[in-house]
């Protein structure tokens, strides 16, 4: 037995659905077989024949047929599943980097507490689809093959998870450097009786070769 699973989807009635193409062989509902791809075991719990909308449950599956199974946990579209004893990965598929990006924010905090798992369910159906928190920023970002991928992310996240969210341009995290050598000093006096107190400041700061990060070097005299 062998098959390429090609599309993760989520049912709200069954939970995730992995649809695969059949290639060779012949495999009963229940059965366990090999994630090729991930090096793990799955146990397909139920066969499905899609139509539409519509679920027809199967005892087996054929080659050359689609299906969809129910109960896999760890397989990804792209991933190759066999027979146990004789293991085949087939080619794999490959996902083109997102194009374009924008950042969204939950309107309301009842958005907030659902947007990440949202988020990550869509991520995990679609390869093409990238979502990460901007460090510098703080911004939840959202990354896909268009405009029109995006709104569609946008619009699902509404329709189908009941998070209401508003888009934005991403923020830009400016950076300043050194681009030439300067010297300052200052010196600080505090006199409140006793020996009060004193100190004397020189600093310089000059730009260092790019990628050598930050250098510190200490030259105090005297104290």
């Amino acid at each position: 037995f062998t098959a390429l699973a090609f599309k993760i989807a989520n049912d709200p009635y069954v939970g995730n659905l992995t649809f695969f193409r059949v290639y060779s062989g012949i495999l009963n509902s229940g059965t366990s077989v090999l994630n090729a791809s991930r090096g793990k075991r799955e146990r397909i719990g139920r066969i499905l024949r899609m139509h539409a909308n519509k679920r027809e449950e199967l005892k087996d599956c054929h080659a050359g047929n689609i299906y969809a199974a129910v109960g896999l946990r760890d397989t990804r579209t792209g991933d190759t599943l066999c027979d146990e004893k004789a293991p085949v990965v087939l080619e794999q598929m490959t996902f083109p980097e997102p194009v374009i990006s924008v950042a969204i924010e939950p309107k309301t905090q009842a958005d907030l507490d659902k947007l990440g798992v949202s988020l990550a369910k869509l991520a995990y159906e679609d390869p093409s689809f990238r979502t990460f928190t901007n460090e510098e920023t703080g911004q939840t970002i959202i990354a896909g093959m268009g405009e029109l991928h995006l709104e569609i992310i946008v619009d699902r996240l509404k329709r189908e998870f009941k998070v209401d969210c508003n888009v934005g341009k991403p923020e830009v995290a400016y950076r300043e450097a050194i681009n030439k050598e300067v010297d300052a000093e200052a010196k600080f006096v505090r006199q409140s009786g006793g020996h009060g107190q004193y100190g004397h400041v020189k600093i310089r700061l000059k730009p260092a070769e790019r990628g050598k990060g930050f250098v510190f070097e200490n030259k105090i005299v005297g104290g």
